[in-house]
């Protein structure tokens, strides 16, 4: 007889308890100054996206708390900032490799804690990891400059630290997009103030804790939970704080400009998009076809950069979105720590209701359900997940709003163009700008579309593929600043001119 094979998502359930035991039992506070707090301020639960079932509760920052830790972040700053970049990289290598260490415990916990599927969870530490030592090798670095001479002046140009920043990280894939944030900004020599989405705190306590291993000194990163309106808004008028990095929806990004305006805080701000895809007739269309169900199915759809409009020429597109809606039929939603789903629960309640209301929105304003468009049901699945089933929109003009407005969830909107102006046109008619995709075999058509689109990125003939060096960001309302290589120190630290005189200049006189 053949042994019984485990079951791998009876294991990961049991390892997932594990993990989870440390959270219920006691409220999650804060970590400020080196020192977990309980916290003081009123509580909120967690609920898990998979059956609605507690993961615990989550103390909320008082006004005076988030204080505290933003004078913590002042204080260390001016030791933090006179550390050498050699031992920053050293520090920063620890932390990535205690990460990798702990890899399945944060993978595990970003599961259950936002429902994203194992096959994308699994890698998320290692892609935290790969950010700490990709800005922890430019740490040594950082602060150089350029020489500018004259005649009569040397100009030397140096880059320094910013001061105490706040960060605040948004729930979909919030492990990997806290590393992102958090890892240039050590590197560059400032200090951190990080306050996580409420939907999803708990891996932001696993790094936190992670760095104090790994010998960052106390009060360089503090963590905070809390509510965006209470918690979130006492950071960003903190006047300790001298940026702040958010990355979330455009809505709140205006607000977190408008607090931080009377303290002159620099911002960047890394917002929402509505980022199309461009099916040309001459494009290799199976692979085409792969890149258009990845970038909107994968994640739950519920990432800024997803290609959440889909422009298909339309001399092609009736075969197309055929062949498309038997792939979304085929898609495979289930438990997140099921190695085999593909697409996991929406990460809330109020956010599984947001996306389920553009069904109706659809049918409305006259376009075609083709695929999905209900709450996703399957043995297995608690009938209290936030399941939704991949939903296909087709016959869909640019002016409805499920072809305008940000969705973030596993929701395609098909629109036919005719030619490469149109195409153009209608993927410009949008109010965000971040990412952009397109698919030909022309290339002076890739770069005549590349360059006309209104976005800060351009994928030509692929899905989005990250390459850590390069600018991330976007144009419109998708968001001010870029990350990525010395992108982010741009953000983190001013640049300071000096300029020496050799010796022969003299001032012009007056009052002789």
């Amino acid at each position: 007889m053949k042994a019984k094979q485990a079951d791998p998502i009876a294991e990961r359930v049991s390892r997932a308890e594990t993990y989870l035991a440390r959270f219920r039992s006691e409220t999650l506070g804060h970590w400020i100054d080196g020192q977990s707090i309980a916290g003081q301020g009123e509580t909120f639960e967690n609920h898990s996206p998979i059956d609605g079932a507690s993961l615990g509760r989550v103390a909320s920052a008082t006004e005076a708390e988030v204080a505290t830790a933003c004078e913590a972040a002042a204080d260390a700053f001016q030791t933090w900032r006179k550390v050498s970049g050699t031992e920053r990289r050293r520090i920063l290598h620890r932390v990535a490799d205690l990460i990798v260490a702990r890899a399945d415990e944060i993978a595990t916990l970003e599961c259950v804690d936002t429902g994203q599927a194992w096959r994308f969870m699994s890698k998320a530490a290692l892609r935290g990891a790969e950010n700490y030592r990709f800005f922890a090798d430019r740490a040594p670095d950082a602060a150089n400059g350029l020489s500018l001479p004259t005649e009569s002046h040397l100009n030397y140009t140096l880059r320094q630290p910013l001061g105490p920043v706040g960060v605040i990280t948004p729930w979909n894939t919030p492990f990997m997009l806290s590393t992102w944030k958090m890892a240039p900004a050590l590197a560059a020599g400032c200090t951190v103030v990080h306050k996580p989405a409420e939907w999803s705190p708990l891996t932001a306590r696993l790094l936190t804790e992670i760095m104090d291993e790994a010998g960052v000194p106390a009060g360089v990163v503090n963590l905070v939970n809390g509510i965006g309106e209470t918690t979130g808004k006492a950071l960003t008028e903190h006047p300790a704080i001298r940026a702040v990095a958010f990355i979330g929806e455009s809505r709140t990004g205006g607000l977190v400009m408008a607090q931080g305006a009377p303290t002159l805080k620099r911002v960047h701000l890394e917002l929402g998009g509505k980022n199309p895809v461009i099916v040309f007739d001459d494009a290799d269309l199976d692979a085409a076809l792969d890149a258009v169900v990845f970038m909107i199915y994968s994640l739950n759809g519920e990432r800024c950069t997803s290609s959440s409009r889909l422009l298909v020429q339309r001399s092609i597109h009736d075969e197309f979105v055929a062949k498309l809606a038997e792939r979304v039929k085929r898609l495979k939603v289930g438990h997140p720590l099921d190695p085999d789903t593909e697409v996991g629960p929406l990460v809330h309640a109020r956010h599984f209701e947001k996306v389920m209301s553009y069904m109706s929105i659809a049918r409305e304003d006259g376009a075609t359900i083709a695929v999905g468009g209900s709450q996703a049901q399957a043995e297995g699945l608690s009938a209290n997940g936030h399941y939704v089933t991949p939903t296909l929109f087709t016959g869909a003009r640019r002016d409805m709003r499920i072809a305008r407005e940000e969705i973030f969830g596993p929701v395609l909107t098909a629109i036919a163009f005719d030619d490469e102006a149109e195409a153009v046109d209608i993927a410009n008619d949008v109010s965000y700008g971040l990412a952009g995709y397109l698919w030909t075999g022309d290339v002076g058509r890739a770069n005549r579309v590349a360059l006309a689109l209104e976005a800060g990125m351009i994928w030509v003939n692929s899905e989005n593929v990250r390459h850590l060096p390069t600018p991330f960001g976007g144009m419109k309302a998708s968001g001010i600043g870029r990350d990525g290589g010395d992108y982010s120190f741009d953000f983190y630290m001013d640049t300071k001119n000096v300029a020496l005189s050799l010796g022969g200049h003299r001032a012009p006189r007056m009052g002789i």
